[in-house]
């Protein structure tokens, strides 16, 4: 038997999962859905879904698995309308950036013996300055020797989080451990801010007299600065995520405007003697967070504890056990 998976949102993220899957037909069933049927359509011809079901509920009825890839703002919204429809045993996903409304969601909408993962993806480094999004932007490289950060609520079964690291596995990604809080303040600082900032060199440089002109010489560095910018359709999401997240975010707003204050200052006082060490620490630290990046695992090493790598066997079998599959108790 197959197991049964539904990706709700076929965009960059949820048919990436579905193509790493793609080699996997005769254990995977993948069904899949999007508020837009050509986006659905798509990556049902690219080959990241079997199936289109454009019936929201009826899509995940059967699945033992649901995957919400879906900006942040159109979870709950998708949650209450397919809570009562989530069969026994199934395991949900997401992968929104920050888990801290959205654990809240679960626990409040999910009927009981259904199971909630928070999964944010951390894409391979070898498309780490890729600004492309979209279906045709999909990947089955995607995740492979990227990091899952895992968001475990405490009272799930063992045999659920287990298929949440199996499934980790299977799209090539290492997998870290992580209290949705600490995950929370993580991903604002290197998540949301660097959005933020985008915008707001954007919105500093735009409104100056002489733009108009200089707009034309305008080359990698304003490129590179400004192209945290989410894409289009994702502005809400990220306004609602910094807003949720503001606390955090004004601690890391409060340490941003520390550096400027000092690079002001530097400037101001002409001391480029200490100009010159402060941005060669800058240089040297992206640097070495470049190495790490490309060195594949690193996060997993320091983070979690060595793992046996289970087999494909090993994993379809738990999977098949958990949800995928299993065959009701003989009554005594």
């Amino acid at each position: 038997m197959t197991i049964n998976i539904t990706i709700i949102g076929t965009g960059l993220i949820g048919a990436s999962v579905g193509l790493a899957l793609g080699g996997r037909q005769d254990q995977f069933l993948r069904t899949g859905h999007d508020k837009d049927p050509q986006a659905a359509n798509r990556a049902k011809k690219m080959g990241a879904v079997d199936k289109v079901d454009y019936n929201l509920p009826n899509s995940i009825a059967d699945a033992a698995i649901i995957l919400l890839a879906l900006p942040q703002d159109q979870i709950r919204e998708t949650l209450q309308y397919i809570a009562s429809d989530i069969k026994e045993d199934a395991v949900i996903m997401d992968t929104a950036p920050l888990k801290g409304d959205v654990s809240q969601w679960m626990a409040e909408l999910l009927p009981p013996q259904r199971h909630y993962v928070g999964l944010v993806p951390v894409l391979n480094p070898a498309y780490l300055e890729s600004s492309s999004a979209g279906v045709d932007s999909a990947r089955p490289d995607l995740f492979r020797n990227g990091m899952m950060a895992v968001y475990l609520p405490h009272n799930i079964p063992e045999a659920a989080a287990q298929l949440a690291t199996d499934f980790c596995q299977l799209l090539g990604a290492e997998h870290m451990f992580i209290d949705p809080l600490e995950l929370d303040s993580m991903m604002t600082a290197v998540h949301l801010m660097p959005q933020l900032v985008s915008a707001t060199m954007l919105n500093s440089t735009i409104d100056r007299p002489g733009w108009h002109d200089a707009r034309k010489l305008t080359s990698r560095p304003f490129a590179l600065v400004t192209g945290g910018m989410p894409a289009p359709g994702l502005v809400s999401s990220l306004s609602n995520q910094a807003i949720a997240s503001r606390e955090s975010l004004l601690r890391s707003l409060d340490s941003l405007m520390d550096h400027l204050e000092i690079l002001r200052n530097q400037l101001a006082t002409g001391e480029g003697e200490q100009l010159l060490p402060y941005l060669e620490k800058a240089r040297l630290a992206r640097e070495q967070w470049l190495q790490d990046k490309a060195s594949a695992n690193w996060a997993a090493k320091e983070f979690t504890s060595p793992v046996e790598i289970p087999t494909s066997k090993q994993v379809f079998s738990r999977m098949f056990t958990f949800g995928g599959g299993r065959k009701p108790k003989k009554p005594k």
